[in-house]
């Protein structure tokens, strides 16, 4: 028996892959594992800058990296560019950051945990003897859509590209909302040829799926339960991977600003409009414009999250005629403490599955604004099959006026339903945090095999 096994984490470089990795990996902390982070060097960097001392000293978890072979000043927010430069560096570098853990400070890695869109990581667990396990962040039925790739590929339903041949929808089963390929995640990148990169940089990490018997993920039985009925023996949900309220977060890529906290106190209970869209979405002036008067206009306490990137060009500026009076701006917000406040009312969200999870997790009900790759279906899924939430309809220029914005807000808020259904959800993801439950038990089978 390993007694403290030592796992290297490896996420794809993003915020929203690196998130659940980090929870993840304080999970495994608490049950007596050593744990090594490996972000990407310009990831690295970011994570700790937004850390209190700046070093990243002062986390449990020993954060490293590897350079993911772009420049200092490439914009990575170009996926295409990014996984071909991933699969011509990382490998190597990963391979080596193991050799040198062991001979300059005596660490030996017993297994990694990749991400599945990092999988040629477990070809480096096969090659240096080690241990390899998969992790999902995002929803189990997109997992699905991906596992079954090559198989859609070789019945004529996609082309080699990842395009859809047919034009009518993809039923993976009754239960689980039509999915139109052009919508998926690899489909809605903006650019073609990111599209056609991204799919084959994924079928090709899918390639490694017969190197272990582990793929956890962030959901629970009751969430999907056609989605895994679809992959019984293939999936283990382990969620809700929420980090407790006194973790320190180590994982951000923006420093939290946590006095958005005090402004929640002073807020009536269940007043307060949520509003943040992740790392990734970007609006063009005229929407962020409609936004902030539409926000206005609810006449209601919101809090909004506007990202401060200084290597994103794409900077908006408030409107004139914007007083925001009842309302708080921030550059970033501590979500998982934000979402559990009970002045919160209600979350406009991009609908990545991360804020999807920390929302339901909450009994917040939802207001979806996807922006890109899985967005699209988890709107579909919140609003369609789990009853959770409402979508934005857009003009016939493709803008959500301010007048949408607030009719949505309105509407959602005295939708008894739909908060009743949040809440039982709710509960449903609370009871899979306690002992004796499916993803409780799921995570001691793999600590029991990882500690073996």
């Amino acid at each position: 028996m390993i007694s403290t096994p030592t796992v290297l984490v490896v996420p794809f470089p993003a915020q929203g892959h690196v998130n659940p990795m980090m929870s993840l990996s304080h999970k495994l902390l608490d049950h007596g594992c050593n744990i090594i982070f490996v972000n990407s060097d310009f990831n690295h960097k970011r994570v700790v800058r937004s850390m209190d001392n700046n070093d990243g000293s002062s986390s449990p978890i020993k954060l490293v990296s590897i350079p993911d072979g772009l420049g200092p000043d490439h914009d990575r927010v170009h996926v295409g560019e990014l996984c071909d430069s991933i699969l011509r560096t990382m490998p190597s570098e990963l391979e080596k950051l193991i050799e040198d853990l062991q001979l300059n400070e005596g660490i030996k890695v017993t297994c990694i945990v990749a991400d599945v869109c990092m999988g040629w990581a477990l070809e480096i667990a096969r090659k240096v003897g080690i241990k390899g396990a998969f992790f999902w962040s995002a929803a189990a039925s997109t997992f699905v859509l991906q596992y079954n790739a090559p198989k859609l590929i070789a019945d004529g339903i996609l082309d080699s590209d990842g395009f859809q041949i047919s034009k009518k929808p993809l039923w993976l089963s009754s239960c689980i909302p039509g999915m139109d390929i052009r919508s998926s995640w690899w489909r809605n990148l903006f650019d073609p040829s990111a599209e056609k990169r991204m799919f084959k940089y994924v079928v090709r990490c899918m390639r490694d799926s017969n190197l272990t018997e582990w793929y956890l993920c962030n959901s629970i039985q009751e969430l999907e339960p056609e989605a895994f009925s679809l992959a019984p023996k293939l999936l283990s949900p382990i969620g809700p991977l929420l980090t407790r309220a006194t973790t320190k977060s180590s994982g951000q890529f923006w420093k939290e600003d946590v006095s958005c906290m005090s402004w929640l106190d002073q807020q009536p209970h269940c007043s307060v409009v949520y509003v943040a869209f992740g790392s990734h979405t970007l609006f063009d002036q005229r929407q962020f414009t409609e936004l902030a008067l539409g926000l206005e206009l609810t006449n209601r306490p919101f809090l909004w999250v506007v990202r401060q990137d200084p290597n994103c060009a794409n900077k908006m500026c408030l409107p004139l005629e914007f007083k925001g009076y009842r309302g708080k701006i921030t550059g970033w917000a501590p979500q998982k403490k934000v979402l559990s406040h009970p002045a919160i009312a209600c979350f406009v969200s991009h609908c990545g599955w991360n804020s999807i999870m920390e929302g339901l997790s909450n009994g917040v009900p939802l207001l979806c604004w996807p922006y890109f790759a899985d967005q699209l279906f988890n709107k579909n899924y919140v609003c369609d099959a789990l009853k959770v939430g409402m979508g934005f309809d857009s003009d016939e220029k493709g803008l959500v006026s301010r007048k949408e914005i607030k009719a949505k807000v309105d509407e959602l808020l005295s939708n008894e339903n739909t908060r009743s259904t949040s809440h039982k959800l709710m509960e449903k993801l609370k009871h899979n945090m306690e002992e004796g439950s499916t993803s409780s038990k799921n995570l001691s089978m793999f600590l029991t095999w990882l500690k073996g």
